[in-house]
């Protein structure tokens, strides 16, 4: 199994919360991840090419993947330091927040996300993931696939009884 792919595999969301130097293993560590939520102050960095290294945990295919080719190249290839804004700008996190909240909204954000249909949730972040190594068409058939399954679920009838009802939601996860 390659590095960190329990993390992508996992069917729960990952949330990552960034503070100071993400560097080498772990910047690939937080590629792995879900989401990034990144502090005001932290630095962003794969300087294995100035050593004469590649990146060994999945770094050069995470990152191309999440940003795409011409900023991944650059990042690799000029080995340099980004800081969370140019992170934030080329969607290599989600958010910037000052220091001192990163753990409080990294908390909320995984709330957030735990409040959501649980079925629904692992649903999305398969189809995101499986399909990302698929043709479109392909991936677009897997969604629809999800999508009839989710239809069969309690949780998926509790959703459209709570909209009707103007409530919120109380998934069970079944």
């Amino acid at each position: 199994m390659p590095p960190f792919a329990g993390l992508e595999t996992m069917g729960q969301p990952v949330v990552c919360a960034l503070n100071g130097d993400a560097t080498s293993a772990g910047l690939e560590l937080a590629l792995a991840c879900d989401v990034r939520l990144a502090a005001r102050g932290a630095h962003f960095a794969l300087p294995e090419t100035a050593q004469g290294l590649l990146p060994m945990a999945g770094g050069t295919q995470r990152l191309a993947r999440l940003v795409g080719r011409a900023q991944a190249l650059r990042l690799l290839l000029l080995a340099e330091a980004i800081d969370a804004q140019e992170a934030w700008r080329i969607g290599l996190v989600s958010a910037v927040v000052p220091s001192d909240r990163l753990l409080a909204e990294a908390e909320a954000l995984a709330l957030r996300i735990a409040s959501r249909g649980p079925i629904a949730v692992r649903y999305a972040k398969e189809a995101v993931r499986r399909g990302l190594e698929q043709p479109l068409d392909q991936a677009l058939r897997f969604e629809t696939d999800l999508t009839v399954i989710l239809q069969t679920t309690e949780d998926r009838a509790e959703g459209v009884r709570a909209f009707l009802e103007k409530r919120e939601p109380k998934f069970k996860g079944r």
